[in-house]
């Protein structure tokens, strides 16, 4: 537990170790400790580079899971520069950033930062993570009352392909809704079906398939 405790706090701390140590290797360079010089630094260009090219997304992550949003917004304000962050790290980012902005609902912003994170998409996380990304695009257009992109957006989640049969009946109810509000009960219907089909286990999803029963009987 004690290397591991030292370990979080070398990635929490390692863009500033990266430039203490870029100071003492300016320093070393004056001196004739060469060998010393060399490992200053190719240790700092590890330090900074790993920063840079990974940033602190375990760490952004951790916080969102916790609900601490203060300290999440502090660990993204450390990634200076997004687009040099590896493809695979670099969507994360993104839709980490999108789902702090959906929370707040900021829903424009929330929009524009999944677009980013799946312009990012890297073959790393396979199509269902593309799925994915479509999926809350589509949930965050149904929040800004955009019905026709969110139904594009949802529709694509489910031909790219969502990782479980919860995501999936999420992606359904959410079309069959959507369907519903523009009164086109054949297409809801069938979407409803396919939801209730896939039996998901989560509390929400089984009370949304329960309420949409009995709105479909009492039109019935």
């Amino acid at each position: 537990m004690i290397w591991l405790s030292i370990y979080k706090k070398l990635l929490q701390f390692r863009l500033y170790i990266g430039l203490a140590l870029v100071a003492i290797t300016i320093a070393l360079a004056f001196t004739r400790y060469d060998g010393w010089f060399w490992f200053s630094l190719i240790m700092a260009f590890i330090a900074i580079g790993s920063h840079v090219f990974f940033g602190p997304i375990r760490f952004i992550q951790e916080a969102i899971q916790e609900g601490d949003m203060e300290t999440a917004k502090k660990y993204i304000n450390q990634v200076y520069f997004p687009r040099l962050l590896f493809k695979p790290v670099r969507q994360g980012f993104y839709m980490l950033q999108s789902n702090m902005a959906m929370a707040n609902k900021d829903f424009e912003s929330a929009e524009s930062l999944m677009n980013k994170s799946i312009k990012s998409k890297s073959k790393t996380l396979g199509s269902a993570g593309e799925g994915s990304s479509y999926l809350q695009l589509g949930m965050i257009a149904a929040q800004n009352g955009k019905m026709t992109e969110a139904k594009k957006n949802l529709r694509i989640a489910l031909d790219k392909g969502l990782g479980d049969k919860e995501t999936k009946a999420t992606a359904y109810l959410q079309l069959a809704g959507l369907e519903m509000q523009s009164r086109k009960f054949g297409p809801a219907n069938n979407y409803f079906k396919k939801a209730k089909a896939l039996n998901p286990q989560t509390r929400e999803l089984k009370d949304q398939i329960a309420q949409m029963e009995k709105y479909i009987h009492r039109r019935g």
